[in-house]
């Protein structure tokens, strides 16, 4: 494990380790909390469900995890992929899916962070200890995380939650997701930059594009923004009733408005 791959085996994870696995040829990552005797806690959406709206059209590109409406549940854990969806616990084979298993990385140097060219891989930002990355997670399968959304609410942001307690409380276009954030650093790196017009040189353009996209990383991280807020688990389901909300649309003025009212 190092700059170059995550990858770990299953006898290196403890519990409370955040872990992903690459779906859909390296697209995207699929996160979740590991817990205990080869469980896995995670935020997913029941298949062929399009963000927000039940239909069907972006099952291909965007689900968790692939669906075979023929295949029984599975027999340790009980999981359907075509059924189950929200926050979920299941064993490490069905959160795998065939996958590789990758350990995210917390508290990284900024030579490191840099390094890691793909997003949703590490972060700046510390950890909280193992039982309360464990207590965040069972908690959240029990009273939900909201309605998943692809860029504001998925399963990165539901890992690094209860790795972290780390909330967004601006409606930004973005939550905590590294995969994301990636995603609109390399829009900003392409189009956004004045810089690009300095050179017309393909090494000078690269150059740029690829400052620009560190740049934009760097200041997205959790524990770079400005807009983010620590919130004790009990707290944020009590306030926003997460069964049937999206936490994207707290504030921080929220919570300290009924941190008032309670004392």
């Amino acid at each position: 494990m190092g700059v170059l791959s995550d990858k770990i085996s299953r006898e290196q994870l403890k519990p409370g380790d955040h872990i992903y696995s690459w779906r859909t040829a390296h697209i995207y990552a699929h996160h979740g909390i590991y817990t205990v005797e080869g469980m896995v806690i995670h935020f997913t959406r029941a298949s062929f469900q399009e963000i927000d709206t039940g239909t069907e059209s972006d099952h291909n590109l965007f689900t968790s995890a692939p669906s075979h409406p023929l295949d029984p549940p599975c027999p340790r854990c009980g999981y359907h992929l075509r059924l189950r969806g929200g926050v979920i616990s299941t064993c490490l084979d069905c959160f795998l899916h065939g996958g590789d298993l990758y350990l995210f990385r917390y508290d990284v140097s900024l030579a490191f962070f840099i390094a890691k060219f793909r997003g949703g891989t590490c972060t700046l930002a510390a950890a909280d200890p193992p039982e309360v990355v464990i207590h965040r997670a069972t908690f959240l399968l029990q009273h939900g995380f909201g309605v998943y959304q692809i860029f504001k609410n998925n399963c990165e942001d539901f890992a690094i939650y209860c790795k972290t307690g780390l909330l967004v409380f601006t409606n930004t276009s973005v939550g905590l997701s590294g995969q994301a954030v990636a995603l609109f650093a390399i829009v900003s790196a392409i189009i956004s930059s004045p810089l690009r017009f300095l050179t017309t040189g393909f090494t000078g353009l690269a150059v740029i594009g690829w400052a620009m996209f560190s740049v934009s990383r760097l200041v997205s991280d959790l524990a770079i923004r400005r807009d983010v807020i620590k919130v004790s688990v009990e707290r944020l389901v009590a306030y926003s009733g997460l069964d049937e909300q999206n936490i994207t649309n707290m504030t921080k003025e929220d919570f300290i408005t009924e941190t008032a009212l309670e004392e």
